[in-house]
Parts: C-alpha cells; sequence; structure tokens
C-alpha cells in the first residue's frame, strides 16, 4: 500500500520560470524517497501495435544510458500493473489520473530537468520531476491506460504530444513554454479544455513577456538569435489570447465542480508571467480538494487543500484550471 505524503499550510516562497512551461525553480531540501511495487506486468496479451512511434531521442533521467532506459520501462510496466489491477470499469479518466498520480509520491523533485541537452531532444523521467513533467507523465501514462495500449513507445508519444505545439518536436521554441501556451495548444487538440472561465474566472490582464525581458536567465536565448526571436514571436501571439483566472477568495465555491485530475496551475503576479506551478486535483477520502504536485520543497506530495495552498504560494493571484478530456471506462 502506498503511503500518502501530506504537506502542511506553512507560507510557500517560489519562483517558476517558463522553461519549458515552468522550470527555475527555489526550492529547499532533497528527500528521496523511492517508491516500490512488488507486482511484476505481462504484456504479451497487448497485441496493439504502436502506428506512429517516435522519431526522436528518447533522453533518459541519467542521458542516454540504456540500463537507465531499461528502469524507465519496467518502472512504467510496475505502475500501468497496479493501476490496472484495480476495477477501472467504473472510473473516469479524472480519477485515473489521480490514480497515476498517486503513484509518484515521494518522488524526487528536480529543476531543469528539460533543459540537459543542448539540442532539443524529448526528455523522459519518471523518478524525477519539475512540476510539469508531472502531470505530462501522469496524463501521458492515464491515456496508455484509457486507450488499453500499454506499450512504453506509446508513452513517449503522448508526452511528446503533450509538450510541443502541435505534438511536433522540432526545436526549442517547438516546447510549450508558458502554462498558458501549454494548455491553449493543448485544448486546440482535443487533449485539454481550459474551464476556468465557465467556473467563473475573471480576466487575467497579462502581458506575457516573461522570457524575452529576462533573456539571461535561459541559456538557449542568450546566445542564440534565432531561439529568442521565435519566443518573442509566440510571446506576440500568445497575448492575443484572453487568458482567466479563479481568485484566490472563489476558490473554495469551485471546489464542488473541481473533478479529481484536474490540472491546476497556479497564476501569478509576477510582471510578464502568467503561471509559476501547476500540479493535479486530488479529492482526498474526506471528498475534500486536494492538491497532489511535484513540490520545490523536494518531492512530490499531496497538499490538503488546494485554496490554502494556492493562497500561500508567493506572488500567486490565483488558479487556472484545465480538465483532461477522455471518455470514462465505462462507456
Amino acid at each position: 500500500m502506498n503511503q500518502i505524503l501530506l504537506s502542511f499550510t506553512i507560507p510557500v516562497v517560489m519562483i517558476i520560470f517558463p522553461q519549458p512551461a515552468l522550470i527555475l525553480e527555489q526550492y529547499q531540501g532533497n528527500f528521496s524517497k523511492q517508491i516500490h511495487f512488488n507486482k511484476q506486468i505481462n504484456l504479451t496479451e497487448n497485441k496493439k501495435k504502436n502506428n506512429s512511434k517516435s522519431k526522436n531521442q528518447i533522453i533518459q533521467s541519467s542521458g542516454d544510458d540504456i540500463e537507465q532506459q531499461n528502469q524507465n520501462k519496467l518502472r512504467f510496466e510496475q505502475i500501468i500493473q497496479t493501476v490496472i489491477n484495480n476495477d477501472l470499469s467504473s472510473l473516469t479518466m479524472g480519477e485515473v489520473l489521480q490514480e497515476v498520480s498517486r503513484q509518484f509520491l515521494g518522488a524526487v523533485y528536480q529543476a531543469g530537468l528539460l533543459d540537459k541537452s543542448e539540442q532539443e531532444k524529448l526528455f523522459i523521467s519518471l523518478k524525477q520531476f519539475d512540476c510539469v513533467l508531472f502531470v505530462e507523465t501522469v496524463l501521458g501514462i492515464s491515456r496508455n491506460i484509457a486507450a488499453q495500449d500499454y506499450q512504453y513507445e506509446t508513452f513517449v508519444n503522448n508526452i511528446q504530444n503533450v509538450r510541443y505545439a502541435n505534438g511536433e518536436i522540432n526545436d526549442y521554441c517547438s516546447r510549450l513554454h508558458y502554462f498558458s501556451d501549454w494548455i491553449n495548444d493543448n485544448e486546440k487538440r482535443g487533449n485539454v479544455q481550459n474551464i476556468t472561465d465557465e467556473l467563473g474566472g475573471v480576466k487575467f490582464a497579462k502581458k506575457l513577456n516573461f522570457m524575452t525581458t529576462n533573456r539571461k536567465l535561459y541559456p538557449k536565448l542568450v546566445n542564440n538569435e534565432a531561439n529568442y526571436q521565435c519566443i518573442l514571436q509566440r510571446e506576440k501571439q500568445l497575448n492575443q489570447l484572453d487568458i482567466y483566472y479563479i481568485p484566490h477568495s472563489q476558490i473554495k465555491a469551485i471546489y464542488e465542480k473541481l473533478q479529481p485530475g484536474d490540472i491546476i496551475a497556479i497564476a501569478t503576479d509576477i510582471s510578464g508571467l502568467d503561471v509559476t506551478h501547476t500540479g493535479l486535483v486530488y479529492r482526498t477520502k474526506e471528498e475534500n480538494i486536494g492538491f497532489i504536485h511535484a513540490s520545490p520543497a523536494g518531492q512530490v506530495t499531496i497538499a490538503q487543500d488546494l485554496q490554502t495552498y494556492a493562497q500561500n504560494v508567493k506572488n500567486a493571484a490565483g488558479i487556472i484550471v484545465a480538465r483532461p478530456l477522455n471518455k470514462t471506462f465505462s462507456q
């Protein structure tokens, strides 16, 4: 049985800059609790073939080491087996997302994972995460389960699909750096739905330009004029969008409308920036709305109350909510 890790109400101080969506994070501590599972998966019964294998090189948590890649695949199979051993017949996509997210409790938080390579390459990690990588990984595995396709290669494609504009990896600029861009691009392709406006959100009057006005913070922009100009154009496109957020005072009022697995982004007052952190709605046994996330404090953990957590994030204005889209397993 997995141990539930709870985070208590303390002032949260973080600055998370978009790289790819939220990347340079101030954090304390380094907790390294590894989750173990004893059950093995038998994939021989799954004869589905992957129709669109990724053509991109996969960078594992320790570079290109084959042993690490094999460990990643084994970890993936363990998670799949653990989740599908439960009765999924009545679960929604959101409930599957919550069950998958639980498998990573205690996993190590690590910033900057997607920027280790000189050239843009697809990075996969199942042992350590930043906040966006955690969300993408949970979403990717959940889509495998929803499709009853348990191939690791399909999971890799799922990650690429949500991380890059139009699901295509080309260069640094093809990565969805701003989380508003991540939501918008994935919404256009039917992966998520931004429900902030319909939940009563208010318009967020912001001009997104943090990356280009803080060029020196981004190594891939400092000495690369092509990257800089590309991000500049991307920001101009983003500034044509209407962005909405739920102010802190209204978060509890929407609890009954939130579902497990809803993607939560912490909207910020920092000039030029939209979001400083992200995670998933976690419905507790007490039916409260919590928040599971890769915490800059050191590990994947559960905050007991979403509003309490959000309002203690420094410079936070409220939250943005996006709902992963998929059919329920009962359909």
